[in-house]
């Protein structure tokens, strides 16, 4: 059986059903197919549900500290892993459950719950049915990265993913992976109360952030117990009893290091390696992610690819502007470009760490000269009140122009403070527009016309 169509979807993350949206809004017949859940990684084992249990692991976390606040409460904090999960499940299910109705219930959208594979350039499989269209749309999303280190098929291990299905709490979780994934699962996992060993293979965490930040982070972790082990050369797995001993050194400190739990977080995969890419002739790099120009179109004529899968972005919030980029050029007759966006990102450890434009080692590659600002969070009348002054703020700007490169903002309400610059960099102000703004008081982002009031020259190193 053969049904042609004028576009088709294949995968329900963040950029497919907003763009079914707008096709149907335009008067499209359009397919979407979805192999597993709807709503992608975001809403079933990425944002969602992790931020979700990050919200539990702060709650327990101020309970603890209550007395610093002047409050009593009496007996052990306990945490019943069952109803935080459930908790969890709840929140990502609506979502879930949201995506899929909205779908199945559009005029001129018709939902395969199938794996989609390409038959030819504009023909695809879905079970027993030939779906054809000359647009085609991927946005097939990503899974964790699981590299090949010795002593693997000896011992079970989690992702992201099936951490997420776990309900009893780990005695000794020990992560693989020091970079945003690692680090949230070990914070959130710590703040349950289990033991937590972060193995990192570089010589530092979140190696593509500037040192100042990273060691700040490292300072954050080590503050409520986190045991780090840096420079990993020889990671390694091996059974013994009940627990696993992961390798670690081969030359300094303790070589292994014993846990209950291992969580694999070492990166992310494309899933296109069962679409029969090579049957529709779309090029792919040599990780496996679909290879597109600067307005998302691959290597063929009418075929598309947004989210994880193309390797330009790997947040919720590049997949949401891959489906913009994509609508706004086919249906509004705007040149949208991948380019003209600006980087921004955050790590959602406590306190969080919001990021936007180039980093200050980015900045001297340049060569340009350039000013930059600081400010701890000490420093931030907010911070102070909150009883969470840990981190600090960062900006720079170029000398000649007055426009903001970069910043980062490491700190309680970093993640949300981080948009006043991210927005002045977008209307293209220079920074005099943000340094003169009248900001709320008391308010984090009220310090940032502060710190560009003082402004030095970067020097060099």
């Amino acid at each position: 059986m053969s049904t042609t169509f004028d576009s088709i979807v294949i995968g329900a993350g963040q950029a497919g059903p907003p763009l079914v949206g707008r096709l149907t809004g335009a008067g499209q017949r359009v397919a979407l197919l979805e192999r597993k859940l709807f709503g992608g990684t975001c809403v079933n084992t990425g944002c969602i549900p992790t931020k979700t249990l990050v919200a539990s692991a702060r709650v327990a976390y101020m309970a603890r500290r209550a007395a610093d606040f002047g409050v009593r409460i009496g007996g052990d904090i306990a945490v019943d892993m069952r109803s935080v999960m459930a908790r969890k499940e709840a929140v990502s299910g609506k979502s879930r459950k949201g995506v899929e109705k909205w779908l199945r219930g559009m005029e001129r959208c018709t939902v395969y719950h199938e794996q989609a594979r390409f038959l030819s350039a504009h023909e695809i499989q879905a079970g027993s049915e030939t779906l054809k269209a000359e647009r085609i749309f991927i946005n097939v999303g990503g899974r964790a990265n699981v590299p090949s280190m010795p002593g693997m098929d000896q011992v079970s291990f989690l992702t992201n993913s099936t951490l997420l299905e776990l309900e009893t709490l780990p005695r000794h979780l020990v992560v693989v992976g020091g970079s945003y994934i690692g680090l949230e699962f070990a914070q959130m996992y710590r703040r349950f109360g289990s033991e937590v060993t972060v193995v990192e293979k570089g010589p530092r965490l979140v190696s593509h952030e500037d040192e100042d930040v990273s060691e700040a982070i490292k300072g954050i972790l080590e503050a409520e117990g986190i045991h780090l082990r840096l420079g990993a050369e020889c990671i390694g797995f091996r059974r013994t009893g009940e627990d696993i001993a992961v390798g670690v050194n081969c030359q300094d400190g303790e070589p292994e290091v014993m846990g209950s739990h291992v969580l694999l977080a070492v990166g992310r995969r494309p899933n296109t390696d069962d679409l029969g890419l090579d049957r529709a002739g779309v090029a792919v790099d040599e990780r496996g992610y679909i290879v597109v120009d600067d307005q998302l179109r691959t290597s063929v004529e009418g075929l598309y690819a947004l989210g994880d899968c193309n390797g330009r972005g790997a947040f919720t919030h590049t997949s949401y502007n891959d489906f913009e980029i994509v609508a706004g050029n086919l249906l509004d007759g705007e040149s949208r470009r991948v380019t003209d966006r600006i980087p921004a990102h955050a790590l959602y450890i406590d306190p969080p760490l919001g990021r936007a434009g180039m980093t200050e080692a980015e900045v001297r590659e340049t060569g340009r000269p350039a000013l930059i600002g600081t400010r701890p969070m000490t420093r931030v009348g907010r911070a102070v009140e909150k009883g969470e002054t840990m981190g600090f703020m960062k900006i720079l700007v170029d000398t000649e122009n007055k426009k903001i490169l970069g910043a980062s903002i490491l700190g309680t309400g970093g993640d949300e403070a981080i948009h006043c610059i991210l927005d002045t960099m977008y209307a293209g102000q220079d920074y005099t527009t943000l340094q003169r703004a009248m900001h709320i008081h008391p308010t984090v982002s009220e310090l940032i016309p502060t710190m560009l009031g003082e402004l030095k020259p970067l020097e060099a190193r």
